[in-house]
């Protein structure tokens, strides 16, 4: 059969997908990904991390229902966090899907007895040949109020460093130059396994891999965070300056209902002792505004965080109040308009602080990875940008250059978001 797999969600969900398309591929289908052709099947890794995802999901199942009645897909199948905590709703809602599959029943899908997705090193990239995802772990012991994913993925459970560092190599030997760590929350990794964090040993290993040249940090929880990976970073030059920490908001009383444990003080001693350890560091967060406590005054505060602290890279959601969660019970008492009109308040001043930083790295020059040619211009990133998700460096098509190789080039131009360059 030839398989369409479609990824909404997070680079978590890539990952399945990946395991998911290599274990089809082994019974002799043909995988593709994303893709708009006709095909036997189309397999959708759907996310249900909050509302606005759900319904995106929803939304692709019915489009792709409605190829279904076109004759453009024969059966159309649903994987993933949608499949996995609203089975039943969508079973009554939507019969005209041929299958929904759990996690626990994905065995089924793809005919193995032993399926499991955190099992096996063997995947088909959908990613660019030069960058993947290395997922260390599957769900999270945390409990923070407004979040579901708990519920959806359950408990920790940390793959083995030698079963990692065999991924990596595989995926360096396909010529993948360029890893992104990811999981729930790294800085846990491997308390599952040894009852202590392992984060800095899975480093030092994996930088025993040949051929990888970058390794960045995606997610890393900000209590009892692991400073000593700050050395293994500054060991070794494969390990990007670089790190994603969700902070999600900074006034005492709401971190302490989202259960996030710390405090203001806290926050503000980790990032100062992360900078001094690294000063080059690209700091990337996530913030909720709206959340159902939150005061015009606790949303000040977070607005003078984000001053004060001057982060590289910054997200906002606003508040999406999940079924199930402790959070659900305060309610969702915030207007959507105000919720928005907080968010981009604090993007306006992000995109003030990102263009500051941006224009002080005019005149000097970068390691820059060249991800895509298109029609007048080469886009990259530097060490201080992740796929997708930050800034890229467009460069001139004054030379030819190689997708997916390193180049030194110099900036001379800056937006907001956008680096412009030439090679040096």
């Amino acid at each position: 059969m030839t398989i369409n797999i479609i990824t909404l969600g997070c680079s978590k969900n890539i990952v399945d997908s990946e395991v998911i398309a290599a274990q089809l591929q082994k019974k002799g289908n043909q995988v593709v990904f994303e893709s708009t052709a006709k095909t036997d099947v189309v397999i959708l890794n759907t996310c249900s991390f909050i509302g606005d995802a759900r319904e995106e999901s929803v939304n692709e199942i019915l489009d792709q229902l409605e190829r279904k009645k076109r004759r453009q897909v024969k059966k159309v199948y649903v994987v993933g966090c949608l499949a996995q905590r609203c089975k039943d709703e969508l079973t009554e809602s939507l019969p005209e899907v041929d299958g929904i599959f759990t996690f626990a029943e994905l065995n089924q899908l793809v005919e193995s007895d032993e399926f499991q997705l955190l099992g096996t090193s063997e995947r088909l990239l959908s990613t660019p040949k030069h960058y993947a995802y290395l997922k260390i772990s599957e769900g999270c012991d945390h409990q923070c109020s407004y979040c579901a994913i708990p519920i959806i993925r359950d408990k920790q459970v940390s793959k083995p460093i030698p079963l990692l560092v065999e991924e990596a190599q595989k995926l360096a030997d396909q010529g993948v130059k360029e890893i992104m760590l990811i999981a729930q929350d790294l800085t846990y990794y491997g308390i599952d396994l040894t009852g202590k964090r392992e984060l800095a040993a899975l480093m030092e290993a994996l930088a025993q891999v040949k051929g990888i040249e970058w390794y960045r940090l995606h997610y890393a929880y900000p209590l009892n965070f692991p400073f000593e990976i700050l050395d293994v970073m500054k060991k070794y030059p494969q390990f990007c300056h670089y790190l994603d920490i969700p902070i999600q908001h900074i006034n005492d009383e709401i971190l302490k209902s989202m259960r996030r444990g710390g405090s203001a003080q806290y926050i503000y001693d980790m990032v100062a002792r992360i900078r001094e350890a690294i000063p080059d560091i690209a700091l990337r967060t996530t913030l909720i505004s709206g959340y159902p406590t939150e005061t015009r005054e606790q949303h000040k505060e977070l607005v003078e965080f984000v001053k004060r602290t001057r982060f590289e890279r910054l997200g906002v959601f606003t508040y999406s109040q999940e079924d199930d969660t402790p959070a659900y019970e305060l309610g969702d008492p915030i207007r959507n308009s105000e919720k928005n009109k907080r968010q981009n308040e604090i993007m306006r001043l992000q995109e003030e602080i990102s263009l500051e930083l941006n224009e002080a790295k005019v005149g000097k020059t970068f390691k820059v990875i060249i991800d895509v040619e298109e029609q007048d211009c080469y886009v990259g990133r530097t060490e201080y940008d992740s796929p997708d998700v930050d800034n890229c460096v467009l460069i001139a098509k004054d030379q030819p250059l190689t997708i997916g190789e390193f180049y030194n080039i110099k900036i001379v131009e800056a937006t907001a978001y956008d680096l412009y360059g030439e090679l040096a």
